[in-house]
C-alpha cells in the first residue's frame, strides 16, 4: 500500500483549513495544521512534509517570511511550497515567487484546482534537479554537461546566457519563473543583449527555436513557463 504524503498546512483561519484539510482526506493525503508563522516554520523543520500550504497573514511570523527561511534552508529547500493567501495582488504573487514558493493561489480558492496543483507540485518533485543531464522537448535535446542544443541530429547554436535560461526553465518544466530568478542565468559575455533584458533573451530563443515554437509561455506580471506538454492544434 502506497504510503500517504505528508502535507502541512499554516493557515490562521479555522474555516479554510477545514475546508482544505476535508479536500486532504477525500483524495488520501495525511493534513497537519498549524496555525502561527513561528510554529509552522518549526513544523516544517520537525516533520520534513512533503508539501507545505502556506498562508501569507499569519500571526507570530508572516508567510513571506517563513517561505524564505524553508527555501534558504539546505535540509528544506526541496520541499514544494504553496501560498495561499488573500493577498492576490500582481505585486504579492510576484514577490512569493521571488522568495522560492513554488506555486501561488489566490483567496476565494477552489479546493478542488488547489490540489490538482498540489498533486502537479509534487509530481515534479520527484525527480531532483541534479539528475538531469539530458533533457529533451519535441524533437530538441539539451545536453546539460555539454552545453549543447540539438533538433534531431542539428546543432542549434545559442548563447550561454540563453542556454541557462533554456535549461533553468526545463528543470523548473511547468513551474512559473520570474524574471528576477532567470536573471541568475544570464552571462556577463554576452554583449548583444542591452542591459540584461531577459525578454529580449527569450525572444531570441523563440526565434532559434522555430517560427512555431510554443513551449515556453509567458505568465503576464510574473514571468515565463516552460509548458508540461503541448496541446495539439
Amino acid at each position: 500500500m502506497a504510503k500517504k504524503k505528508r502535507i502541512l498546512l499554516i493557515e490562521d483561519e479555522e474555516d479554510i483549513a477545514a475546508l482544505i484539510k476535508l479536500q486532504a482526506e477525500l483524495l488520501g493525503y495525511k493534513l497537519h495544521v498549524e496555525v502561527d508563522g513561528i510554529n509552522g516554520y518549526h513544523a516544517v523543520e520537525r516533520e520534513k512534509p512533503d508539501l507545505v500550504i502556506l498562508d501569507v497573514m499569519l500571526p507570530g511570523q508572516n508567510g513571506f517570511d517563513v517561505c524564505r527561511k524553508i527555501k534558504n534552508h539546505p535540509n528544506l529547500k526541496t520541499i514544494p511550497v504553496l501560498i495561499l493567501s488573500a493577498k492576490n495582488e500582481e505585486l504579492d504573487t510576484i514577490l512569493g515567487l521571488e522568495l522560492g514558493a513554488d506555486d501561488y493561489v489566490g483567496k476565494p480558492f477552489s479546493p478542488k484546482v488547489v490540489f490538482f496543483r498540489i498533486k502537479a507540485l509534487l509530481r515534479r518533485n520527484k525527480e531532483p534537479e541534479k539528475t538531469a543531464q539530458l533533457l529533451t522537448f519535441g524533437d530538441f535535446k539539451v545536453d546539460v554537461e555539454r552545453y549543447l542544443l540539438k533538433k534531431g541530429t542539428k546543432t542549434v547554436t545559442i548563447t550561454l546566457s540563453e542556454f541557462g535560461i533554456l535549461k533553468r526553465l526545463l528543470i523548473n518544466r511547468g513551474k512559473v519563473l520570474t524574471r528576477n530568478q532567470l536573471l541568475d542565468d544570464i552571462h556577463n559575455d554576452d554583449t548583444f543583449i542591452v542591459d540584461r533584458n531577459i525578454d529580449v533573451h527569450i525572444a531570441a530563443l523563440r526565434k532559434k527555436l522555430g517560427p512555431h515554437f510554443s513551449w515556453i509561455e509567458t505568465v503576464r506580471g510574473v514571468g515565463y513557463r516552460f509548458k508540461d506538454e503541448l496541446s495539439p492544434t
